[in-house]
C-alpha cells in the first residue's frame, strides 16, 4: 500500500489542513510556552489522558516540579503521588530517570532526536513533539489525532493503513523551516492535532482504520487497577511506610467495595514485589515505602 501525492496535491492538503486549524485552535496553557520542559510534560500527560483533565494537572505538576533539575532532585514517592490519575505510573519514573540523565549530562534539554530516544520514556513521537512545540524543529510527529487526518483525508477507504505508509507523507507535509510564522512546525502539527480532535467528533474514528490501533484492556479489575490502587496505599502511608497484613486489608476492602473478591497476603505479596522490582516501592524490613 503505496500512496504517492504530486506536489500540488500536497499543497491542497496542507491548504486544509492549516484552514481548519485556525479555524479550531485549541488554546491550552502548554501551548504558550516554548520551554522543552514544560512541553516534554505536557507530552507525557497527553499519551494517554484527556487534555480536559491534563488542563489543571499540568499546572499544578510545573507548580511542584517547575524544572528538570527540581524533578531529576525530587523524591520517587512525590513524583509517583503528583502523577496518581494520569495514568501508567511507569510514566512518572521515566520521567524523573529521564530528568536525571539531563542534568548528569549538564547541556541542557536535549534537542536533536537521537539525543532524546535514548532518554527513558521518549520516543520518536515524543521527541518530535517536543523539537516541533519547543524548538520549530521538524520531524514526523505520528500521534492519533495526526494519524486521523491524515487517513481521513488521504486514505478515506483503506483499511489498517501502516504507520510505514503515513509516516513518509507525514514527514514529506512538515516545513522544514520556522521561516514563516503562519506555516511551521509548531503551527502545522497544532493545526494537525486541532483537526484530528474535531473529525473524532463528527466523523466515525478514521483512526481505527491504522494498522496500529488496538483497543485497550479492560483497566477495572485487571491486574493493572490491583497494582495502581497498591500503590496509591503505599503512598497515602508516607515515610512510615505500611505492613503487608495493612496493605492486603485495605486492598482488598477496596476490592469488595467493587463487588470483586478479597485477595490473599499472598497475592499481594507477589504485587508489592513485582512493584518493587521495577522501583515504585522498596521493603525496609517489613514494612513497605515509595
Amino acid at each position: 500500500m503505496v500512496r504517492v501525492l504530486t506536489d500540488e496535491q500536497l499543497a491542497g492538503f496542507r491548504q486544509v489542513v492549516l484552514e481548519e486549524g485556525r479555524r479550531l485552535y485549541r488554546d491550552f496553557a502548554w501551548r504558550q510556552t516554548r520551554d522543552p520542559y514544560g512541553i516534554w510534560i505536557s507530552e507525557v500527560m497527553l499519551q494517554q489522558t484527556q487534555t480536559v483533565r491534563v488542563d489543571g494537572r499540568w499546572q499544578r505538576w510545573l507548580e511542584r516540579f517547575p524544572d528538570v533539575e527540581s524533578l531529576a532532585q525530587a523524591s520517587t514517592a512525590d513524583v509517583l503521588d503528583e502523577w496518581q490519575g494520569m495514568g501508567y505510573n511507569r510514566r512518572a519514573l521515566s520521567l524523573k530517570k529521564a530528568a536525571e540523565a539531563i542534568v548528569a549530562a549538564g547541556e541542557g534539554f536535549p534537542r536533536k532526536t537521537a539525543e532524546l530516544v535514548v532518554l527513558p520514556g521518549i520516543g520518536p513521537t515524543t521527541a518530535a513533539g517536543i523539537r516541533a512545540f519547543a524548538f520549530d524543529l521538524p520531524g514526523v510527529y505520528l500521534d492519533t489525532n495526526v494519524r486521523t487526518v491524515f487517513l481521513h483525508e488521504l486514505f478515506p477507504k483503506e483499511e489498517k493503513v501502516p504507520d510505514r505508509v503515513l509516516a513518509p507523507l507525514v514527514e514529506r507535509a512538515c516545513p522544514k523551516t520556522a521561516d514563516d510564522p503562519s506555516d511551521d512546525p509548531r503551527t502545522w502539527y497544532y493545526a494537525l492535532l486541532d483537526f484530528g480532535a474535531h473529525l473524532k467528533k463528527i466523523v466515525p474514528n478514521p483512526s481505527r482504520r491504522s494498522a496500529s490501533h488496538a483497543v485497550q484492556s479492560k483497566f477495572e479489575g485487571s491486574h493493572r487497577q490491583k497494582r495502581a490502587e497498591l500503590l496509591r496505599i503505599i503512598l497515602a502511608a508516607g515515610e512510615g511506610g505500611i505492613a503487608l497484613a495493612e496493605a492486603a486489608g485495605r486492598l482488598s476492602s477496596e476490592e469488595e467495595q467493587a463487588g470483586r473478591p478479597a485477595l490473599p497476603e499472598e497475592a499481594v505479596q507477589t504485587l508489592l514485589e513485582e512493584l518493587a522490582r521495577e522501583g515504585f516501592c522498596t521493603a525496609d524490613g517489613e514494612r513497605w515505602r515509595a
